[in-house]
């Protein structure tokens, strides 16, 4: 699923790597266009203000000229001077700015032409002032050849003035378009971003669902996996009960086989012995071996019975829970020679709980004597808050509890048959310090 949506996610990659490129392209080209239009308005500017300097250049020499022309003081000479010295000047500046511009370079010609005429004008009104040549003075003074000159300068000025205004509009315009530009391109730009967020906004939600749906087609496998095994458990535990409901059936069955059927056969052998052996009195040799017979018959006699007890205890329906625990508990010790102290208080149960009871003390003793290889047990069977507590411990080697150990079915079978009877089974034991296996059951009510 996530491989699928690989290209989605490299689409929405290569939006927002465009997008980031176009803005710095955008603003890349923003910032030179405004640089090179911010010069371009620098010189204008410049240009503009050359050429008015020019121009008062050209007034302060004509003022300068008039007031001695006027007054004949030598003092109006140095204006005079300075501002012809500084329009030479200026007009060095301006054709170093317009090289390379050819219409202002041919207006700053034409200026410099009528600057050079009216000059010349001025200097030869000042020379005729100083020769002291009124008539050439006045002649020259009356004809407008100084006057059109100096139109002609405005004129030219103006026009060169004129050109800096459009050079300064063109240059401003630069800047606005370029403004315009940043705009567009920062609003296509961040339309582009938006495209690309929205499919990684698209994309995120796609895999959050995929995400989901696999979360839930696992969860729903994961149901059905513990259903199953839940189903399972409970057709095992029902087997498990079942076929230990069928074993205690067989047990009594061969238990009432073998008191019924072998019981009468040893009893009837025992009898025609006993009848046998007052007839041959006068034979020692047969009377010894007839009572070695008898010896034999009551030995089968005794191990068809504890058989029988074994397979179903009848002093369990005949005696009760306390008494048959405490023969067991006897027969026990007599037979492995294990010290066993018992505890028992009358309880409550139906015979099934009491035939699990048997069995659990029945089976924690078997393996008392296989494998604890202890000295002394303890059984203890008491009331507890409406439930019947069973404790059988002993003084053996124990065992770890979390090691596995290859004989543990005694074990699972008591735990399941007490949990069948509605209770719990709780082991406790460590290497070297014995075990102990507690049953709780529930009580019967009052």
């Amino acid at each position: 699923m996530r491989w699928l949506a690989f290209p989605k996610i490299a689409v929405g990659l290569a939006l927002a790597v465009l997008a980031a490129l176009a803005l710095v392209g955008i603003n890349e080209a923003g910032y030179r266009q405004s640089s090179h239009a911010l010069i371009e308005i620098d010189n204008a500017q410049r240009d503009r203000l050359a050429v008015n300097i020019l121009l008062q250049n050209i007034l302060d020499a004509e003022s300068g000229q008039r007031g001695y022309l006027l007054t004949g003081d030598d003092s109006y000479g140095k204006p005079y001077d300075t501002a012809v010295k500084n329009i030479e000047a200026q007009l060095a500046v301006l054709r170093s700015a317009y090289a390379g511009r050819p219409e202002e370079s041919q207006r700053l010609n034409q200026l410099a032409a009528h600057l050079a005429s009216k000059l010349e004008e001025m200097a030869t009104s000042v020379r005729l002032k100083k020769e002291g040549k009124e008539e050439a003075l006045r002649f020259l003074m009356t004809n407008d050849v100084g006057r059109q000159e100096m139109e002609a300068v405005r004129a030219d000025a103006a026009a060169l003035d004129a050109l800096g205004n459009q050079a300064l509009v063109k240059a401003r315009g630069q800047i606005a378009s370029a403004l315009n530009f940043a705009r567009l391109g920062i609003g296509l730009v961040a339309l582009i971003a938006l495209l690309a967020f929205f499919l990684y906004l698209r994309q995120a939600h796609t895999l959050r669902r995929a995400g989901e749906r696999q979360q839930e087609t696992l969860q729903r496998e994961r149901n059905a996996l513990e259903d199953e095994v839940r189903e399972r458990t409970a057709t095992l535990a029902e087997l498990a009960t079942h076929l230990q409901d069928v074993r205690e059936s067989e047990r009594g069955y061969l238990a009432r086989e073998l008191h019924d059927e072998l019981g009468s056969l040893l009893t009837a052998a025992k009898l025609d012995v006993a009848r046998l052996k007052s007839r041959l009195s006068d034979a020692p040799d047969a009377g010894l071996r007839l009572q070695h017979l008898n010896e034999l018959l009551n030995s089968g006699i005794a191990l068809k019975r504890r058989i029988i007890e074994d397979l179903r205890p009848s002093s369990l329906s005949n005696l009760g829970l306390i008494a048959s625990l405490e023969i067991l508990g006897r027969e026990f010790a007599e037979r492995t020679g294990v010290e066993v102290e018992m505890v028992l208080e009358p309880v409550k149960l139906n015979d099934a709980d009491q035939l699990t009871v048997y069995r659990m003390v029945q089976e924690s003793l078997t393996n008392i004597s296989k494998y604890a290889g202890a000295t002394s047990a303890h059984i203890v069977m008491k009331n507890q808050d409406q439930q019947v507590v069973v404790e059988v411990s002993d003084d053996g080697e124990g065992f770890d509890l979390g090691a596995d150990r290859p004989s543990s079915h005694g074990l699972a079978g008591m735990r399941h048959r007490v949990e069948a009877a509605g209770g719990s089974l709780t082991v406790s034991s460590d290497t070297g310090k014995g075990t102990r296996l507690a049953a709780v059951l529930p009580a019967l009510a009052a």
